[in-house]
């Protein structure tokens, strides 16, 4: 069977060189008499690019280039962990969107943290999973060039789901040469990739294919089989550039979900075992998009197919003790969406942003079965939702002094929804906006210094179905609808300092309260809204280029979070990370050699509102070695250095296994992976 794939997935690297080699017909020849022409290798890191001037907050940054080819990455979700105190968690199989944490909040699956891609939105509403769900795993790693980040709700420019913060993924227009790579490692780890660019019609074309397959630590095979597809065009027409892209993504999985702590402690299952074994899914997307751009405006369009069938158990044998717990989430929709911002300088000191975005989302069925090894017993809601949502903002830098800069920002959202559900007392349609102004303050100190002050009002939205309902589905209870937005309110005060383009070191204390607080529910393995929260904390990132062989860069995040107007002894944010800290050391290339080592901690973590149950702190060290010549590059990455027995996440509920008579309230946690180790080979022609 391993020979089998490892010819699969040469034959899908071999099939895309083929479409990539006519780069060859297009490129320049050159006579043996051309002089040589020796290029010296630049290495450019993302976080050393200058912020000073132009960042609008301490929070904001860049990464990119050579801080990605150094680092050690067991999965594409992780991407967002360049974001200084962001982490990327799994409970459940690689196919599924991460969990995500940030400034002390639980974000599930996205709900407080916005991602996108070439101008398009990631994150869905009125998932069949979660509210914002925020599924990267149709990104390709090697060809991401840059992320952009930034925190809190001060950017006029960004609306739902962003005021943790929020993040653009860009790629690159096209590589030096046409390139295969594959990568074997430990638990059946296979991936293949090709990628290739060439000038075309005036303009660079640039595509990649990606295969993977995938089994995991786990005693049931995660059988990962994943297919991502890219091609890029990008063409420069006198002042603007123009992009289109198309992007093809498939996957389907096996689920180890979060297994109860009392089977492991009493030996009756190790921490990689399972509980229902017909857990997992299947998921695809194709993303159309277009985009052109220039110093005096930008403007996009896209259109996106998206399906899900998730199947998930989360109590076992709870509430029903005969079929088991099990259910299926199906998700097919439509997206469609456009954004325009236009720049002007208004006066030599004025300068004026304003612009626009609209996103319809035509969710044919998002539905929730209850089924038996992927068998559908019956159903328990289904429903048909449009969702139409129209952003407008207006941004003013002023120039104040020579060394002072203000920023005035407003913004306005609207949304109208139409939701039809399998229980007509669960439709309606109705619409709603909120107004969202900001205002912040830059002061240069020294010639390498900038002070920052920030304020601004954020929300995210709740899932229409929720604002629609009228009774539970299942128990026919009567409900509350919730309000479709969810208000909240930040601030942050920072310092910036840049010096000789070797040194960055950023220091944040923020604040954020939020009007309503999404936790985890175990009986339905969703959120819920919860009582209103507070938040304030102390940010840290330093990146350092020591000399032109070494690098360093440390971030860390230490967060008070709490539940306000409550008893104080339930005060306490279910997992609520008040502590994270990343740390790496780079050794820049060197004749040839490459090597990198990362250290990723984030605290423990409440479990329960009182804090009478929570879970301990995780650590893991990632380091990778690598060496290049012209044509072939070698690898080796190694995970979880020391074999740590951590968890990757945890949380309390009660479950009931076929075994016992009653449910038990317990710890059900998701263990991070065991030590592995990944081989890579890459050639380039």
């Amino acid at each position: 069977m391993y020979s089998c794939c490892v010819n699969y997935l040469t034959f899908n690297c071999l099939l895309t060189l083929v479409l990539l080699c006519p780069s060859s017909l297009f490129a320049e020849t050159h006579s043996d008499q051309d002089e040589e022409v020796l290029i010296e290798e630049i290495v450019v890191y993302g976080r050393s690019l200058a912020q000073k001037g132009s960042s609008k907050s301490a929070s904001e940054g860049l990464v990119g280039y050579s801080d990605f080819s150094t680092r050690p990455i067991e999965r594409v979700g992780e991407f967002v962990e360049v974001v200084p105190g962001m982490v990327a968690t799994q409970h459940s199989g690689e196919g599924k969107a991460n969990q995500y944490f940030l400034r002390g909040m639980n974000l599930d699956h996205g709900t407080d943290f916005s991602a996108f891609f070439m101008g398009m939105p990631i994150n869905m509403r009125a998932h069949a999973h979660g509210q914002g769900y925020l599924d990267l795993n149709f990104l390709i790693p090697e060809i991401i060039s840059t992320v952009r980040f930034a925190k809190g709700p001060y950017r006029a420019d960004r609306g739902d789901f962003s005021t943790a913060g929020t993040t653009t993924f860009n790629i690159y227009e096209e590589v030096d040469s046409p390139y295969i790579k594959v990568e074997f490692g430990s638990d059946n780890h296979l991936r293949s990739l090709a990628v290739g660019s060439l000038d075309f019609n005036k303009g660079v074309m640039l595509s990649a294919l990606e295969v993977m397959k995938n089994d995991g630590p786990w005693v049931l095979p995660a059988d990962v089989d994943k297919v991502n597809f890219l091609t890029q065009y990008t063409l420069d027409l006198k002042d603007t550039e123009i992009k289109t892209a198309l992007t093809v993504y498939d996957n389907n999985w096996n689920s180890t979900d979060q297994i109860p702590q009392r089977q492991v402690l009493s030996g009756a299952m190790g921490r990689f075992g399972y509980v229902d074994p017909s857990l997992g899914g299947d998921s695809s997307r194709l993303n159309m998009v277009f985009g052109l751009s220039n110093d005096s405006y930008s403007a996009g369009l896209y259109v996106s197919r998206y399906k899900l069938n998730l199947f998930g158990n989360f109590t076992y044998f709870q509430e029903d003790p005969v079929n088991g717990d099990s259910h299926e989430q199906v998700d097919r929709r439509w997206i469609y969406g456009g954004h325009f911002e236009l720049r002007r300088e208004l006066t030599s000191r004025v300068n004026l942003r304003v612009g626009t975005d609209l996103r319809s989302d035509q969710i044919g069925e998002v539905s929730l079965h209850s089924v038996e090894n992927r068998i559908r017993l019956g159903l328990v809601r289904q429903d048909s939702v449009d969702w139409l949502s129209l952003g407008v903002f207006a941004e003013l830098e002023i120039d104040i002094s020579d060394k002072l800069r203000g920023l005035f920002g407003v913004r306005t959202d609207y949304s109208d929804y139409d939701v039809l559900s399998n229980l007509s007392d669960n439709s309606g349609r109705g619409s709603d906006d909120i107004w969202l102004p900001s205002i912040g303050f830059a002061y240069e100190v020294g010639s390498f210094g900038e002070v920052y002050l920030n304020w601004g009002k954020g929300f995210h939205s709740n899932d229409v179905r929720g604002a629609t309902i009228a009774f539970d589905p299942l128990s026919n209870n009567e409900l509350e609808p919730v309000a479709l937005f969810s208000g909240q309110d930040g601030a942050e005060v920072g310092y910036r300092i840049e010096r000789d383009d070797d040194l960055v070191l950023s220091l944040t204390y923020f604040w954020l309260q939020s009007d309503s607080e999404l936790i985890f529910a175990g009986d339905s393995g969703g959120t819920e809204a919860s009582d209103g929260s507070e938040r304030s904390g102390l940010e840290l990132a330093l990146f350092w280029e020591l000399d032109s062989n070494w690098v360093v860069d440390v971030s860390g995040s230490f967060t008070d979070s709490e539940f306000v107007g409550v008893d104080s002894r339930f005060n306490h944010i279910p997992n609520a990370h008040g502590r994270v800290i990343s740390m790496g050391l780079t050794r820049a290339p060197l004749l040839g050699w490459n090597w990198s080592l990362r250290v990723r901690h984030f605290g423990d973590a409440a479990l329960v509102e009182d804090d009478s149950v929570n879970y301990p702190s995780t650590t893991i060290v990632n380091t990778g070695i690598s060496y290049k010549t012209d044509q072939w590059t070698v690898g080796v990455d190694l995970f979880n250095l020391a074999d740590s027995e951590d968890y990757d996440i945890a949380y309390w509920y009660s479950s009931r296994l076929m075994s016992e008579v009653l449910p038990v309230e317990d710890i059900h946690f998701h263990p991070v992976n065991p030590r592995s180790i990944r081989v890579g080979l890459e050639y380039r022609f």
